[in-house]
Parts: structure tokens; C-alpha cells; sequence
């Protein structure tokens, strides 16, 4: 046998192993609370080897792991423990925090509604500075994320013309906002949902901010926040409730973007679209069928852009065609959701985070 034919055989046979690999289906998953707290209510996590960090309704967290598998080791608040909760106050009210992200040394949250306040907390030493302050009466902060260990981005509603951008290249500590006549301008009713943290997605240098309400769309920028673009999505769009409430990307092209409006949980009409030339065009996929509201959708990672999880307050749903079908796996509700690898993941809701597994 010649040595070329021998080489396509070869990787013809590998090409269907690797194609073998991402044909599954998961059908069930285990729900295991690893924090559990009846006054609590998260909507954004992050985690590394260590450490599970999260946002709260009343304070951010800290919660530690074991550093093999990342099982969360069970010590309770207090003094002496490697777990911190920090309540931050304006007014004498606790601040919401809806928003949180991490980098290699520190992690950063940021507070909702007036006035918006963003920290930085060193991992080792847990002791919050106040880095930004904004005062406004529509300021509201939805999302935040980091491109790298220096340069971050958090975003917001309106608050003069055009979508909050907030952007930092010295690690977090000095925060600057972006100009409005450098930002595509907001249509009327435009703003955001600050529902699971998961309004910005970067990849690479490639960034893409996802907005709601009575206008829906996407911000894109190329060159991690210096220009910006904007593109129209076909989702369920015209009222204050509806939109995208999520959006992910599995890489540069491929992406997914899920909503609807939480006041009709139950309702599925153009609520998940799909692109797969950057953020470019979306097309409507799923339409009237399940699931409906999902305030979450995540890819699972190493799967080839095929599998995906949303969740939401009515449950967990799979897909595992690219979006297409969607299988209902849980009723228990979720704000948001996380993953560690292709099998496991980290929810947040009321009164809970959890463990998810997912098995075929």
C-alpha cells in the first residue's frame, strides 16, 4: 500500500473516532446543593482550582475546594475558615451583586442600580477596595469579564444615549468609560438583563455584548473594546421583559443567544437564535418548541459546539444538535450555570449552588 493512501485511511479512521466521541446524548443529571442558604439568591458565579466565587443578592462570596476535582469542602462562615462573605453597604442597605469575574490574583464584582460600585478583592488577602464608583439614576451594571489578567470589560444599561462600557488595562485597578460617540447609539427601550452574568462573551480579542428589551442586539468588538460595531437579531424583541437574556460562543463564528420574557416563562416563540458567522446574522432556531424563558445557556465545553445547557426559574434543558431540539433533563430552577469540563457543572438560583452532573 502506498504511504499517502495508508496516511488518508488513517486519518479517515480518526476523523470517525473523533466524530464517535461527540455523538451522545445526556439524559439525566444529578443535582447536588453544595451551598445552601434560604435567604440567598446568586445570579454570577466563578470558580478556579480553588476557590467558587459568587454574587449575591446581599453580599459576595467565597467558598474553597478541594484542589482535586474542585469538590467543595464543607466548612461553615466564620472566623478562622478559608470561606468569606463580604456584606457591603450604601446607606445602610447591602449592595446587589449581580456581576462578578476573576482573574489570575484577584476577583471583581460589581454592585446593580445606584450607585454602581465595583471591587477588587485580592484572593489572598479577601479585603475589598472600591475601584469605580458611578452615580446615576439609570446606572445599572449587568455583566462583567476579563480578557486577560490586565484588560477587563463590565457593561450596563443606558445612561446617555448609549449601552454602560466600562473597560480596565491596568489589572482592575482603575476603571474608565467609554464614551458614547465611540458606541453604537441605543434605540429607544434598549438596555439589558442582569438575569446570570452572561451578557458579554470574549474569545480571543473578540468581543460580544448581548442587550434587551424593547430592542435586542449585539455589540461586537474585534480589538477587546477599542471599536464597536452593532448587528440586529431576530429574537422576541418590543417590550421591557423581552430579549436576549444570555448569549454564549462555543468559538469566533459559532454562537447562541436565549431570552424571551420571564413574564411568560411558559412561551417559546422567538426566543433562541443562532449564528455561525460571528454575531454577524442570527437566524431563529427552536422556534415554538421547548424549552421557553431561560435566563442561562451555556456550550458544554470539548463538544464541538454541538451540546448546550440552559437553564432557568422552570428547569434544565440539553440540546445536543446544535441548538436545534432542546430535552427537558430537570425542574429545578436555576439562574445560572458554569462548567468545569464536559460532564460537570456549577448552578446558582435562590437559596442554592450546585453540583450538576450530567450522564448519559
Amino acid at each position: 500500500m502506498k504511504p499517502y493512501l495508508l496516511s488518508l485511511i488513517v486519518l479517515f479512521l480518526l476523523s470517525c473516532q473523533d466524530d464517535q466521541k461527540l455523538d451522545r446524548t445526556l439524559s439525566k443529571v444529578d443535582i447536588k446543593p453544595i451551598f445552601e442558604d434560604s435567604t440567598l439568591s446568586v445570579r454570577a458565579i466563578d470558580f478556579d482550582k480553588d476557590y467558587l466565587y459568587y454574587g449575591s443578592a446581599d453580599h459576595i462570596g467565597k467558598r474553597a475546594f478541594k484542589k482535586k476535582g474542585l469538590r467543595v469542602v464543607g466548612i461553615k462562615m466564620g472566623a478562622g475558615s478559608i470561606d468569606f462573605k463580604h456584606v457591603i453597604t450604601h446607606e445602610n442597605e447591602p449592595l446587589h451583586f449581580r456581576a462578578i469575574a476573576s482573574t489570575a490574583e484577584n476577583y471583581f464584582a460589581i454592585s446593580i442600580a445606584n450607585p454602581a460600585k465595583l471591587y477588587k478583592i485580592s484572593k489572598d488577602e479577601n479585603k475589598p477596595e472600591l475601584v469605580y464608583t458611578e452615580e446615576n439614576e439609570k446606572v445599572f451594571y449587568d455583566s462583567i469579564d476579563f480578557w486577560n489578567d490586565k484588560e477587563g470589560i463590565a457593561m450596563g444599561d443606558p445612561t446617555d444615549g448609549c449601552i454602560s462600557i466600562i473597560i480596565t488595562r491596568d489589572g482592575g485597578d482603575t476603571w474608565q468609560k467609554v464614551s458614547c460617540d465611540k458606541l453604537p447609539k441605543a434605540e429607544e427601550g434598549e438596555a439589558a438583563f442582569a438575569a446570570s452574568d452572561t451578557n458579554i462573551k470574549i474569545v480571543g480579542d473578540k468581543t460580544w455584548i448581548a442587550t434587551g428589551g424593547k430592542a435586542s442586539r449585539v455589540l461586537f468588538s474585534s480589538d477587546k473594546g477599542n471599536t464597536w460595531k452593532v448587528y440586529d437579531t431576530p429574537i422576541v424583541q418590543g417590550k421591557e421583559t423581552t430579549g436576549m437574556y444570555s448569549m454564549d460562543f462555543y468559538d469566533e463564528k459559532n454562537g447562541y443567544a436565549i431570552g424571551g420574557d420571564y413574564t411568560k416563562a411558559a412561551d417559546s416563540t422567538a426566543n433562541k437564535i443562532r449564528t455561525d458567522d460571528g454575531g454577524k446574522t442570527w437566524q431563529l432556531v427552536a422556534e415554538n418548541q421547548s424549552p421557553g424563558y431561560r435566563s442561562c445557556v451555556q456550550y458544554i465545553p470539548e463538544r464541538g459546539g454541538k451540546e448546550l445547557i440552559a437553564v432557568g426559574f422552570k428547569g434544565i434543558d440539553y440540546s445536543n444538535d446544535y441548538g436545534d431540539t432542546w430535552k427537558h433533563l430537570s425542574d429545578e430552577g436555576f439562574y445560572t450555570v458554569r462548567f468545569l469540563n464536559d460532564s460537570i457543572a456549577y448552578a446558582a438560583g435562590r437559596g442554592r449552588i450546585s453540583k450538576l452532573t450530567f450522564r448519559e
